[in-house]
Formats: structure tokens, C-alpha cells, sequence
């Protein structure tokens, strides 16, 4: 039995699609794109368009830009010869929000999963080794997640940079600021200890 008439069932269903979404979240979306004027709707469903259309990838760092190249490989002022490398273009946002970065990154779009059927091959890893080949690039900062997925892609990618002699520097990890040491696992305690530095 419908509840929904089919228009408003079938807008619930791709609000659902969404991540972080359940079925009441989705119901309350499509509800309140209901309640918009038609000219809202109409700015809303553009919107949508106008992103799917004209972002694209930056053609230096694999990051979103809205055509051409991004506002961080154009700029003068990021030193050209430091390289983040980010599974996502989410990561760069939270680097760039830290504002203690200053030179340019380099965006995977996803780390290697083989549960998941995503090889090096499906990987932005091949635009990043003809980046380093040029020359330009002194030091790679593999700053995927501390998970296993992103443990792998910086480890695989490390093997691959060797050849180019530039150096290759993991984000350092451990106990978070306002952590307490008898809440930390093994892992992380371990992590802390390898990464500490003179103060």
C-alpha cells in the first residue's frame, strides 16, 4: 500500500540514496522541498544541476574546482614543492581549515580496497607519479586515514616514489588533544610513542 503519492514516493527514494540518510530523514527532506515557493524548488533542483555540470577535477591535483585549474595549484604563494596526498577532497578542506599547510595536495579520489573492488589502477596514483617525475616535488605527505584501506594506499605509494628519491613523510598520530592516556588503545599508544618529538 502507498502512503505517498508516486511524484512525492519517488523524491523520498532518492533522498533515501543519500549518505547518512534513513527513511525518516528522507521523508522529512522531500517534505520540506514540498513546502518551498516553486522559484526555491526551482533554484534548488538548479543548483544541483549547475554543480553536477560545471565542477570538475583540477587537471595538477585531482581537487573539485569549477573548471580549469584549482585556486590552490594557481596560487603564487603554496610552495610547489610539498605535496599532501588525500584519498578525498573532503581531506583537503580539513588541512586547509587547520591553516599550518602550505603547499599543494594531491587528491586519490578513494583509497585501495580489494573488499570493495577498488585497485590502484581505479586511483588517481599514475597523475601523481608524472607530477613527481617532473621534478618540481621534494617531499610527499601521505595523509590518508589511519585506517587499513588508507595504511595500504600510503604504504603502496611509497614503494612507488622510492625510484624519484624524493622523501616520503606519514601524518604523525597518537593521543588527541583533551585525550586521556587510559582511554587510548594499544594501536594508538604505539603510534603515539614511535611519533613523539624533542619539545
Amino acid at each position: 500500500m502507498e502512503y505517498f503519492p508516486a511524484p512525492l514516493e519517488k523524491l523520498v527514494e532518492q533522498f533515501a540514496k543519500l549518505p547518512g540518510i534513513g527513511g525518516k530523514s528522507a521523508q522529512r527532506l522531500a517534505f520540506y522541498v514540498l513546502g518551498l515557493s516553486q522559484s526555491e524548488a526551482q533554484e534548488f533542483a538548479q543548483a544541483i544541476l549547475d554543480a553536477k555540470q560545471n565542477v570538475t577535477c583540477c587537471p595538477i591535483c585531482q581537487n573539485l574546482t569549477a573548471g580549469g585549474v584549482c585556486s590552490i595549484c594557481a596560487s603564487q604563494k603554496r610552495d610547489a614543492s610539498i605535496v599532501c596526498v588525500v584519498a578525498d577532497p573532503r581531506d583537503v578542506i580539513a588541512i586547509e581549515r587547520a591553516r599550518e599547510f602550505n603547499g599543494r595536495y594531491h587528491v586519490l579520489h578513494g583509497v585501495i580496497s580489494p573488499m570493495n573492488h577498488i585497485g590502484p589502477d581505479d586511483l588517481q596514483i599514475k597523475s601523481l607519479l608524472d607530477r613527481v617525475g617532473q621534478g618540481e616535488i621534494k617531499e610527499v605527505i601521505m595523509a590518508t586515514n589511519p585506517d587499513t584501506e588508507g595504511e595500504a594506499t600510503a604504504m603502496y605509494i611509497a614503494r612507488l616514489l622510492r625510484p624519484f628519491g624524493v622523501k616520503v613523510t606519514r601524518l604523525a598520530y597518537g593521543i588527541p588533544v583533551g585525550g586521556h592516556l587510559e582511554f587510548a588503545d594499544d594501536a594508538t599508544l604505539m603510534r603515539a610513542l614511535e611519533g613523539r618529538r624533542e619539545i
